[in-house]
């Protein structure tokens, strides 16, 4: 095993994740710095972190890496051939892939695995609104109006079109399997079809498929091949009254186009997590239609504990993985654009 390593961990850390890493890495140099700012933040806004506080990020620190977990801005890392692995604390990796931003021969792996429970929920929470009414509900009580608002929908009997059967489409896709959907996956390659869908398609099957679904979720990767893939002629595909969900990445979506079909009534709702753009203008219309439900971005992230634990023991594995020479999982296939198949 290799010792002796330089090991920058930019990501809020509690005392018993420095104690798994520094067990996973004996004999390597540690540096706990804070590349998200979330450790500055009051128990009051972030309850469920019980960070240590750390100092914020240097350039310095980057230089210093030999290994780096977490979030470091594009412009800290200009290449430098020090730095043998970057572990991201996200599932998308765009920034990283720019030319000059790594230096060729750098790993680069992801948090595939650590978002799966809170962005799914987050996405079934989302469909739940739409289908239930309950954010045109919210609206009416907000008047103090005792009020019916009509028939509602379920996911039970339902068509669901995944877009995406990683690890968060594949979470999302058993849940809606589980309340009685007909879920009908959609991959970028061909493999086997999972037990929790009724049907699996490739990509050049989307124009066909859209017409059938009643919800339609978006968990793609950002990537060249997926911008504008729902563009103004594929959302025209839709079923009339379909739900759209995204928590891909927002420029998969035409927003204007979405605007379009939900204000005029050919769309029952919007569920975004993510949007283009990003952040969202205050005067967007997108933030007046009643049936869109829209969050900052903030499916994933730190805000449910599972997943800041999942984070650090990602990269707890890989870091036992890289000082013993074994593959790591996650790593990320530069040419695509999203990780390899895992080890």
């Amino acid at each position: 095993m290799e010792t002796g390593k330089n090991i920058l961990v930019s990501i809020p850390v509690e005392e018993t994740h420095m104690r798994q890493l520094r067990e996973a890495a004996p004999g390597c140099h540690f540096r706990f710095r804070d590349g998200t700012g979330l450790s500055s933040l009051g128990s009051d806004e972030l309850p469920l972190l019980n960070v240590v506080g750390m100092e914020p990020l240097t350039q310095e620190d980057v230089d210093w890496a030999d290994m780096i977990l977490g979030h470091v801005k594009e412009r800290f890392l200009h290449g430098a051939e020090k730095l043998q692995w970057l572990q991201t604390d996200s599932a998308g990796v765009e920034a990283y892939l720019k030319p000059g931003v790594l230096a060729p021969g750098t790993l680069l792996t992801n948090a595939t695995g650590a978002y799966s429970v809170a962005i799914s929920e987050h996405m079934l929470a989302m469909t739940l609104s739409v289908l239930k009414k309950l954010e045109l509900y919210r609206d009416v009580q907000r008047q103090g109006h005792w009020e019916s608002l009509g028939a509602v929908r379920s996911i039970y009997g339902s068509t669901v079109l995944v877009l995406g059967m990683g690890d968060i489409g594949g979470a999302f896709g058993k849940q809606c399997k589980a309340l009685g959907a007909k879920v009908i996956g959609v991959r970028r390659t061909d493999a086997a079809k999972p037990d929790y869908a009724d049907a699996v398609h490739l990509i050049s099957d989307l124009d066909q498929l859209l017409p059938e679904a009643d919800i339609v979720a978006i968990t793609l990767p950002g990537t060249e091949a997926t911008r504008g893939l729902l563009d103004r002629r594929r959302i025209g595909l839709m079923k009339p009254g379909a739900v759209l969900l995204n928590a891909g990445r927002g420029y998969i979506v035409d927003t204007e186009a979405l605007c379009d079909a939900l204000e005029c009534g050919a769309l029952a709702g919007a569920g975004l997590d993510v949007v283009d753009p990003e952040p969202l203008p205050a005067g967007h219309r997108l933030w007046q239609i009643p049936t869109a439900v829209v969050t900052p971005h903030i499916a994933g992230g730190y805000h449910l504990k599972e997943t800041h634990t999942r984070i650090v023991g990602i990269f707890v594995e890989n870091l036992r993985r890289f000082l013993a020479g074994e593959p790591l999982k996650n790593q990320v296939d530069f040419a695509a654009g999203y990780r390899c198949k895992s080890v």
